[in-house]
């Protein structure tokens, strides 16, 4: 955009401001404490120009706008804090992070990439009997809760147009398979038949569900969720911060596949690796 066409949409924007704040050109000359002359001068249709710094600032502050949507570089109309304010939000969940606005955004995003990292088995492909152990002890969530949720993202998974990407360390999977950690108390016969859900529905659904591991001494990731080019949710255990900066949904995604890329074991390799783990047990 040349400095003639950024100056004609300044103008615009900054009518529209006005209108939008039911104030005239006086109004804001006043509060923008600028010479009456100057705001005309921006107004004029025939020569429009471009504000230097200390006026563009004042004439943003004066009408409670962002300078950078005045000038064309944001689609955020308003000023700093609320900008921030509707970009990144803070969610509390009654449940566990995939609680009902998350399963409303799944929804939202059927037919856009789905890409997902895990806080450790992604919770859409566990049997019912590791979501029993690993939600019994959990006061924000009952166990039916968790297995009925996992069904309602499962059934999304069953629609033509999905298309999810997972993200997990393989040192987690074998830790899993081991019965470390977390699953120190799960019975072999219960890892075993969770490893071989795991690797079936890899296989049935691979494509539009594809499963990367990569390795965690390469690479680390946080939990979070992008959906589509929307939203995306960063997990803080039974809180969650909820991006919708369009740059700010870029960055996670761009990690992601960062992830992807750097994957010891493909997609394509993971539902045999899977069925291959839980012979090991």
């Amino acid at each position: 955009m040349d400095k003639r066409d950024r100056a004609e949409l300044f103008r615009e924007r900054l009518s529209d401001a006005l209108r939008s704040r039911d104030m005239n050109r006086s109004d804001l000359a006043r509060g923008a404490k600028l010479d009456r002359s100057t705001v005309s001068q921006l107004l004029s249709e025939d020569a429009p120009r471009l504000p230097n710094g200390q006026a563009l600032a004042a004439i943003a502050t004066a009408l409670s706008v962002s300078s950078d949507w005045l000038l064309g570089l944001s689609t955020h109309r308003g000023a700093a804090a609320e900008i921030l304010d509707q970009a990144v939000q803070v969610a509390e969940t009654e449940r566990h992070p995939v609680d009902e606005h998350l399963l409303a955004w799944y929804r939202d995003a059927v037919g856009a990439k789905i890409r997902h990292v895990p806080a450790n088995l992604p919770d859409v492909l566990k049997t019912e009997a590791v979501l029993a152990y690993e939600y019994a002890g959990e006061t924000l969530r009952t166990a039916d809760q968790a297995i009925t949720g996992t069904k309602d993202q499962r059934a999304l998974l069953g629609r033509a147009e999905t298309d999810m990407e997972i993200a997990l360390s393989k040192e987690a999977l074998e830790g899993f398979a081991r019965g470390e950690g977390l699953w120190s108390g799960l019975p072999p016969e219960t890892r075993k038949e969770q490893l071989e859900t795991m690797g079936r529905i890899l296989d049935d659904l691979y494509p539009s569900l594809r499963l990367h591991l990569f390795g965690a001494n390469d690479r680390f990731s946080a939990p979070f969720t992008v959906f589509g080019k929307k939203w995306a949710a960063l997990y803080l255990g039974q809180r969650y911060l909820a991006f919708s900066n369009t740059r700010h949904v870029q960055l996670f995604s761009g990690h992601f596949d960062d992830l992807v890329r750097h994957a010891l074991i493909r997609s394509h390799e993971a539902g045999q690796f899977v069925l291959d783990l839980s012979k090991s047990i």
